[in-house]
Order: structure tokens, then C-alpha cells, then sequence
């Protein structure tokens, strides 16, 4: 039933009607809901925001991030690499991606927004 109505909805509309893959806590499989599924994993966070600054090695990204287990350090950066968030550069190490970049610019003002709220917080 459910395909019936996209296809008569791509007739009304004149667009190819796409199929959303549901993901955890999003029965839509809508992109944001998809990205903060990604983003609110342990870790991932901080893995993006160490890898702002430039290319660094697995084991510079465990030195950093200190209490992260090498197996929940590989899962994330498996996942941020099949989301094109992370690319591995040949003798550089992990790096940021140009799309992990233009999510970053909208990352960073959160960061004012939350130093703000916490300041409140106190």
C-alpha cells in the first residue's frame, strides 16, 4: 500500500518518489534525524572535533581522546568514513572530509551557544 501511494505521489508531483531507509529512533528515515542518530553515538563527537585541526593517526586520535577503547575508536571511524565524514589519507592518517567541513561550520556555533548555557548553568 505504502508503494501505491509514493508512486501516486511521484505521478502528482513529477518526481521519482524515493524510499527512506528507516534508521534507529527515526521511522521516516529522515537525513536529520539519520545524522543525529550518527553524531549522538559515544565518541563521535569528539572524534570529529579532534580531527579539526588537521590529519592525525589512529594513534594520535587514541592519545587524544585517552579513555576510548581501539575497537569503539574503529567502529566510529568506520562509520564516519561510510557516512563520507572521515576519509583515511595514505600516510596522514584520518581526515576530515569536505563535507565533514561544511558540517563543522555548522557545529561551531553551537559550541559559543554552549558555552553560553553553561555558563548559565553555574
Amino acid at each position: 500500500m505504502a508503494a501505491r501511494a509514493r508512486a501516486k505521489t511521484a505521478k502528482s508531483t513529477g518526481r521519482a518518489a524515493k524510499k527512506t531507509k528507516a534508521v534507529r529512533g527515526s521511522r521516516t528515515g529522515r537525513p536529520i534525524m539519520v545524522l543525529f542518530d550518527l553524531l549522538g553515538r559515544r565518541w563521535t563527537l569528539r572524534l570529529l572535533w579532534e580531527l579539526r585541526a588537521g590529519p592525525m593517526t589512529f594513534r594520535q586520535l587514541r592519545d587524544a581522546m585517552e579513555d576510548v577503547s581501539p575497537s569503539v575508536l574503529n567502529e566510529r571511524l568506520r562509520a564516519l568514513r561510510d557516512a563520507n565524514l572521515v576519509d583515511r589519507s595514505e600516510g596522514e592518517g584520518y581526515v576530515l572530509t569536505e563535507q565533514a567541513h561544511a558540517l563543522s561550520e555548522h557545529l561551531l556555533p553551537l559550541d559559543g551557544w554552549a558555552r553560553s548555557w553553561a555558563r548559565g548553568l553555574r
